[in-house]
C-alpha cells in the first residue's frame, strides 16, 4: 500500500507545479486515512492489558495484550493467527486448483515511519497510527467513543416515549447522533423485503403513534466525542408497538407542567411507583388489586406509563420510593437521563428495591449522599444513644424495630445558578403495617436527628426538603410531630401494636417544617383502602410553595375502580409541587 502511494506521489509531481502537488497529495492521503479500516484499541491507565479489535476476510480479530509487551510479540502473534487460519484452509484450497497466500507482511507505522518493534504496547499503538496487514491497511483509533451497552425496552406502546439504554466508554450519550426508522408495514423486516425502513426522528427519545401500531421500530445510533466518532449501533426492536391506553390519569396534570421552571423556582415530586416484586405476587393479582387487569401489573407495561408520567412532569427533583434495583439501573436512570436528570439509588438491606432520588443536571449538581439504614443508624450512632436506651426499654418494640430495613436517602444538592442555595433532599418509605405507628415514630425520629446533623455539621445553611411515603395519616402522631413540632409520652400511637409493645417518651422535631402539598383526601387509593401517606416536607423560611399541582379527579381515580389500573401505574398517586426560593 506505501509503494503505491510513493508511487502516485511521485506520478503527480511530474505532471504538476510544486505547491498543488502537496494539497493533491494531502487530500489523496486524506482520502485513504477515511477509507481504511478500523482498528480499535482500547488502553487505559488503570488496567494492565489493552484490547486490539479490527476485522480480517470477514473476522473479527480481537487481541488482549499486557501494555508493557513489546509490539514485536503483537506482530508475531497476529502473523501466526493468519498463518493458522491460512492452514486451515490449504487442503480446500489445493482442491480448487487454488493457490495459497503466502505469509502477509505485518507493521505498525507512525506518520509513515514503522514503529520500533522494541516500543511498549502502551506507547506503540497510537491515534492515528497504521496498521498494515499484508494488503490491507487499518487506521489506528485508540480509545474512541464507545457503546459499552446498547438495548431498546421490550414493551413499545404508541404515544409513550421509547428511551433506549445506552452507555458510552469515552464520550457522553447526549453527544450522540440517533437515527430512527419504523417498518414501511407489518412483518415487512421478518419478511426480508428491501428498503423496508422509513426515518421517523433524529432524536434521543422517539414516541410512536397510534399509526405505527403493529411495526417494529429501529434505531441507529453513533456515539460522538467532539469530531471523534465510534461504532454505529443497530437496534430493532423485539417486538412491535402495541396500542396504548389512551388517556391517563396524569395527561391533564400534565398541562401545569409543560415547562421546566426557572432559576427562582424548583418542582419538586415524589411517588411511590410500587415496586414489581411486590406488584406480581399471587396476593396482589387476587387480594390487593384482584380488579386490576394481569398485563397491567405487568413491569414493562407499567414502566411505560412511569415513564411517560415523570418526564411530563419537568421536575428538577425527583424522590421515588418501592424502586426495584434493576429497574433503576434498566429502565427509570437512561430514560430520565435522556430527559436531562441525573439519579442516585439506596436499596433496602435484605430486599431488591429501594429509594431514587433524580435530579436536573442543568441546575443542580450533587454536593454529597448521606444514606442510612434507619434501625443500623439507631444501634450504632452515638446520635441517637439516648432513643435507644429508651426503646430498649422494651425489648419486644426494640426487636421489631432492629430488625426493619427501612432507608432513609439524603442527597445535597447545589444550585448551579446560585451556589448559596443549597437544599438537602430526604427521600423514604417508613414501616407499611397499619398497627405500627410507634415503629414509625422511632423511624421518624431517627431521620429527623440525622438530617439535622446533616445541616449543622456537614452543610451549614442548608435547606431541608423531605419527601417519602411515611405510611402515616393527618391525624398520627407522625403528621403532628413533623408539623406541629412535638409529640407526648401518652400519645395513643405509642401504644399502637398493643400494651406488649407500649412505649411512652415524649418527641421535639428539631426541624420546623410544613407539608407542601397539604393533606390530600388520598393519595393511595386501593380497594381495601383510601388516605393519605404520602407528603412532601419544607422549611417555609426557606422555600414557599408557588404551585400545587391538582391530583387527578376521583371520576379518573375510579374509572377502573381503584388503582393500579390500565391507565395508572402505581396504587400511589406522585405528589407535584413548585416551590420559590425566598
Amino acid at each position: 500500500m506505501l509503494s503505491r502511494v510513493s508511487t502516485s506521489t511521485r506520478l503527480l509531481c511530474r505532471l504538476t507545479s510544486t505547491s498543488p502537488v502537496l494539497t493533491h497529495v494531502s487530500l489523496y492521503n486524506s482520502r485513504c486515512i477515511r477509507n481504511m479500516e478500523r482498528c480499535v484499541v482500547r488502553c487505559v491507565p488503570w488496567e494492565s492489558k489493552l484490547t486490539i479489535s479490527f476485522t480480517l476476510d470477514g473476522s473479527n480479530k480481537q487481541m488482549l495484550r499486557e501494555q508493557t509487551e513489546p509490539l514485536e510479540k503483537v506482530l508475531t502473534r497476529m502473523s501466526n493467527s493468519i498463518i493458522k487460519a491460512q492452514s486451515k484452509d490449504k487442503k480446500s484450497k489445493r482442491c480448487r486448483g487454488e493457490t495459497a497466500v503466502e505469509k502477509p507482511e505485518i507493521k505498525l507505522c507512525v506518520n509513515g515511519e514503522p514503529v520500533t518493534l522494541d516500543t511498549a504496547n502502551s506507547d506503540a499503538w497510537k491515534d492515528g497510527a497504521v496498521l498494515h496487514v499484508g494488503e490491507m491497511t487499518y487506521k489506528v483509533e485508540r480509545n474512541p467513543p464507545t457503546f459499552t451497552v446498547s438495548e431498546l425496552p421490550s414493551s413499545l406502546l404508541s404515544d409513550f416515549p421509547v428511551c433506549p439504554k445506552l452507555e458510552v466508554e469515552f464520550g457522553d450519550v447526549k453527544d450522540g447522533e440517533f437515527r430512527w426508522f419504523k417498518e414501511i408495514s407489518p412483518n415487512s423486516h421478518s419478511s426480508g423485503e428491501q428498503d423496508c425502513w422509513r426515518e421517523a426522528g433524529d432524536e434521543r427519545v422517539f414516541t410512536p403513534s397510534n399509526l405505527d401500531i403493529g411495526l417494529k421500530v429501529m434505531l441507529k445510533c453513533t456515539p460522538r466525542n467532539g469530531s471523534r466518532f465510534g461504532e454505529p449501533a443497530k437496534l430493532v426492536s423485539a417486538g412491535t408497538v402495541e396500542a396504548g391506553p389512551g388517556t391517563c390519569t396524569f395527561d391533564n396534570r400534565h398541562m401545569y407542567t409543560q415547562r421546566v421552571t426557572d432559576e427562582t423556582s424548583v418542582r419538586i415530586v415524589s411517588y411511590n411507583i410500587l415496586a414489581d416484586i411486590y406488584a406480581q405476587t399471587d396476593l396482589s393479582k387476587t387480594v390487593l388489586y384482584p380488579y386490576c387487569p394481569p398485563y397491567a401489573l405487568e413491569m414493562d407495561y407499567r414502566h411505560n406509563l412511569i415513564k411517560k408520567e415523570l418526564s411530563g412532569y419537568n421536575a428538577d427533583i425527583i424522590c421515588l420510593q418501592e424502586v426495584d434495583k434493576g429497574a433503576f439501573t434498566d429502565s427509570l436512570s437512561p430514560a430520565l437521563d435522556a430527559f436531562g436528570l441525573d439519579g442516585v439509588f439506596k436499596i433496602k438491606e435484605r430486599q431488591h428495591e429501594g429509594l431514587a432520588t433524580f435530579f436536573r443536571r442543568s441546575k443542580f449538581k450533587m454536593l454529597g449522599q448521606y444514606d442510612v439504614t434507619l434501625s443500623k443508624a439507631l444501634m450504632t450512632d452515638p446520635l441517637h444513644q439516648e432513643l435507644l436506651d429508651k426503646v430498649s426499654t422494651n425489648s419486644s418494640l426494640r426487636e421489631k424495630i432492629v430488625n426493619r430495613s427501612t432507608a432513609l436517602q439524603v442527597t445535597v444538592l447545589q444550585s448551579l445558578c446560585d451556589p448559596s442555595r443549597v437544599i438537602c433532599v430526604g427521600n423514604t418509605h417508613l414501616y407499611w403495617h397499619p398497627t405500627g405507628g410507634n415503629v414509625r415514630l422511632v423511624q421518624i425520629a431517627v431521620a429527623l436527628k440525622h438530617m439535622k446533623q446533616v445541616l449543622t455539621e456537614k452543610h451549614p445553611g442548608a435547606c431541608l426538603m423531605f419527601s417519602g411515603d411515611f405510611n402515616s395519616t393527618p391525624t398520627s402522631g407522625l403528621l403532628q410531630l413533623m408539623c406541629q413540632g412535638s409529640i407526648l409520652e401518652n400519645h395513643e400511637d405509642w401504644a399502637s401494636s398493643g400494651p406488649e409493645e407500649l412505649l411512652q417518651m415524649s418527641l421535639v422535631n428539631p426541624l420546623q417544617l410544613v407539608s407542601a402539598c397539604g393533606f390530600p383526601v388520598y393519595t393511595n387509593y386501593v380497594g381495601g383502602f383510601q388516605g393519605c401517606l404520602d407528603y412532601i416536607f419544607v422549611e417555609p423560611h426557606v422555600l414557599q410553595v408557588d404551585q400545587i399541582i391538582p391530583l387527578p379527579s376521583h371520576q379518573e381515580i375510579t374509572t377502573c375502580q381503584a388503582l393500579p389500573s390500565v391507565s395508572h401505574p402505581s396504587d400511589h398517586i406522585a405528589l407535584v409541587c413548585d416551590l420559590k426560593w425566598r
